[in-house]
């Protein structure tokens, strides 16, 4: 048997060990899964299956409340636009200072951007603990010292933006090509005029689709934080379905409007990016 052939058996084995070693672990879990559903499903103030057949109703009592209230829907919608507006304005100078600080923790973080090699594991560490802690958890805390009012919920999404976005632009970061900035080295550049002339226009398109697609997390974001208060779209929405059957059209009406927001930024960051894209080509 040649050296060609042997290896070949070899790999072969390892991907039939590997194959049923996945087809163990699956076993497993569906002994798992099938073994504690009784137990859940006895624990459960209703029937898992039976519920499973009311699944829809509520969402069809919301459509249905929404289609009788007609004419005046769109008054509905005029109605809690300045509660979207908060909600997008929560977001919004969140994600501008979290985006400003995932920056500045981006570059620091970069382990081939010439920074201070014993900085780079603190700022990767900050960054963690910045994503450790979910927006909901911190907004609480702040309610607590600060009140109610949108600037805990502010807060909340800058501080877990930075981490989340650091770590993205970070990884962006070390995936450009050096060869730019090593030639602003060789002519004396300064580092940040490496970091500005050599690695800015590299990353710039990246970290727009990011900070973009961070913004409309963070829209959701803004709107969940006012279900504990923090004021917004969230906050209509807990009154609306707290009230159950006889606010669906107002519910609907909160839901179109988040929708929205979200298709419109999809689209805004399609077409800075664009525009980014062409600018590029152009120079």
């Amino acid at each position: 048997m040649t050296a060609a052939e042997t290896l070949r058996d070899e790999i072969l084995q390892m991907k039939r060990r590997r194959q049923l070693y996945s087809a163990g672990i699956l076993v497993f879990l569906i002994a798992i899964v099938a073994g504690g559903y009784d137990q859940a499903n006895d624990m459960n103030s209703g029937n898992f299956l039976n519920g499973l057949t009311q699944f829809f109703d509520y969402p069809g009592e919301i459509v249905a409340e929404a289609w009788d209230a007609g004419a005046d829907f769109p008054a509905l919608l005029v109605r809690f636009l300045p509660a979207l507006i908060e909600t997008l304005n929560i977001a919004a100078v969140a994600s501008i200072l979290g985006g400003l600080g995932a920056m500045v923790f981006a570059f620091l973080g970069a382990s081939n951007l010439s920074v201070w090699p014993p900085l780079v594991p603190v700022a990767r560490r900050m960054m963690d603990v910045m994503r450790a802690f979910p927006e909901l958890i911190i907004a609480l805390f702040l309610i607590y010292v600060l009140g109610t009012s949108p600037v805990p919920a502010m807060i909340a999404v800058a501080f877990h933006t930075t981490g989340a976005l650091g770590k993205q632009f970070s990884e962006v970061n070390e995936n450009i090509d050096s060869r730019a900035v090593e030639g602003l080295g060789a002519c004396g550049a300064s580092w940040l005029q490496r970091m500005r002339f050599g690695v800015l226009p590299q990353v710039l398109p990246n970290y727009l689709s990011y900070f973009m697609l961070r913004f409309e997390i963070n829209v959701r974001a803004s709107a969940i934080l006012g279900f504990v208060g923090a004021g917004g779209i969230g906050t209509e929405l807990r009154r609306t379905i707290g009230w159950g059957q006889g606010s669906g059209d107002e519910t609907a009406a909160l839901f179109v409007l988040l929708i929205f927001s979200i298709f419109l930024i999809d689209q805004l960051s399609s077409w800075m990016r664009q525009r980014i894209s062409r600018t590029e080509a152009v120079t």
